[in-house]
């Protein structure tokens, strides 16, 4: 695991820098799938001014694991009697006090926002309580009508994909954790429901998905909160020219740069849509930590290369002053500034 992780980041040695690109940094969206899931609410709540909405694939409500990774494995993915999921009543007051400390934005800022959330009907890893955990806690924030709960029928524990040529079963639950169910095209739901009438999808150019460097967005060695150097982003070639809104699609565990190199960027299913529509999506990565790595002085324990939602990298990785969830604001901030030339 160690020599995937080093070569992930030594492969990223020559990657290029980020474009800005002048996009519309008031119309930005966010989704992801698990811990990607997870982290996507995290950071709708984090930057509720700056997110306009958030598409979430089997996880549940913000901060659910408090910083215990027992309580992740337990209440926030497999509750019993003992360890039930968080009540919208047990994180309304770290959300207010956080929003009095000026840690994460305001929760009044949530009220504008679409929410569409996905839970297979087959998924044993995130399981049904957890997912229903997470709308009663947007019930507090999000007027009803612009939520939607979509149960999937047969589905696992996967990105559901139409663009994945090699996609598994649609009961699977096993890597790469993109699965194929019928016609069902996750990120047009999504993307439909975040952003309204979407232009029919299109064939996406493999040459609009490149990769950039991610070490400038992170304070210290990427390693060290278990980033990888490099990251993608698919940009159009109608957005090269500005004014494009900005799409932030977080990967799940088992799904980052290490494991399946650009294969969640090019199967997931966002490109075709980014097409079509003036959509620049940034898939930025994690990779996997077993204790001691490479390059880093810090013990970190991230053996599946999962986005930080319960405190591996800091106690307040749940905040705007989470180091992921910084890197992938200034990353945002990057898509938005005016070129050089």
């Amino acid at each position: 695991m160690f020599a995937a992780a080093g070569l992930a980041v030594s492969s990223a040695m020559a990657a290029p820098s980020l474009p800005a690109l002048q996009a519309d940094g008031s119309a930005v969206t966010v989704s992801g799938i698990s811990s990607g899931g997870y982290m996507a609410g995290q950071f709708q709540v984090a930057y509720s001014k700056l997110v306009r909405g958030v598409g979430i694939l089997a996880a549940g409500p913000y901060d659910c694991a408090d910083g215990s990774v027992i309580r992740a494995m337990t209440a926030c993915m497999a509750p019993n009697r003992w360890t039930p999921p968080p009540k919208p009543a047990d994180i309304k007051p770290r959300i207010e006090s956080r929003a009095r400390l000026d840690l994460i934005d305001p929760p009044s800022a949530l009220a504008d926002d679409k929410v569409w959330v996905l839970t297979g009907s087959a998924d044993r890893t995130v399981e049904r309580p957890v997912v229903d955990a997470l709308m009663a806690f947007y019930q507090q924030w999000v007027p009803a009508a612009s939520t939607r709960l979509v149960t999937l029928p047969g589905a696992g524990h996967a990105m559901i994909s139409v663009a994945d040529g090699k996609a598994n079963a649609c009961d699977t639950s096993e890597p790469p954790f993109i699965n194929r169910c019928g016609d069902f095209d996750a990120p047009g739901e999504l993307l439909g429901h975040l952003l309204g009438g979407l232009n029919p999808k299109v064939v996406p150019e493999p040459g609009n998905l490149v990769s950039f460097d991610q070490r400038p967005f992170i304070g210290g060695a990427p390693i060290d909160i278990s980033m990888a150097d490099e990251g993608f982003a698919y940009v159009p070639a109608a957005c090269r020219a500005g004014g494009c809104r900005v799409h932030v699609a977080f990967h799940g565990c088992r799904q980052g740069v290490d494991a399946l190199g650009r294969r969640f960027a090019e199967g997931a299913g966002y490109n075709a849509w980014a097409e079509s529509n003036r959509l620049v999506i940034l898939y930025p990565q994690v990779v996997a930590r077993s204790g001691w790595a490479s390059g880093s002085l810090r013990w970190v324990y991230n053996p599946k290369g999962c986005w930080d939602w319960w405190g591996y990298s800091a106690v307040d990785y749940a905040t705007r002053n989470g180091p992921q969830m910084v890197a992938v604001r200034k990353m945002i901030s990057r898509l938005a500034e005016a070129p050089a030339w």
